[in-house]
């Protein structure tokens, strides 16, 4: 089966931030967003273009696994 990545950005009401404490800020930034992914119904996930299944898996992935690496 194929799969799609899903990338999910830092908000933009965050100061950009660097070093340790930038890092840390955008993990936790990145889990909210992955949480929020898994609340939205599937009428707001048909609009962004994702099925439930994409949706639960996204939020599924741990914090490490991060595309700021």
């Amino acid at each position: 089966a194929m799969t799609r990545t899903i990338t999910l950005l830092r908000p933009a009401t965050l100061p950009r931030q660097t070093g340790l404490v930038g890092v840390v800020l955008s993990l936790i930034a990145l889990r909210s967003q992955r949480l929020k992914l898994a609340e939205l119904d599937d009428t707001q996930l048909r609009d962004i273009g994702l099925t439930r299944a994409e949706a639960a898996r996204e939020a599924a992935r741990p914090v490490w696994d991060s595309p700021l690496h």
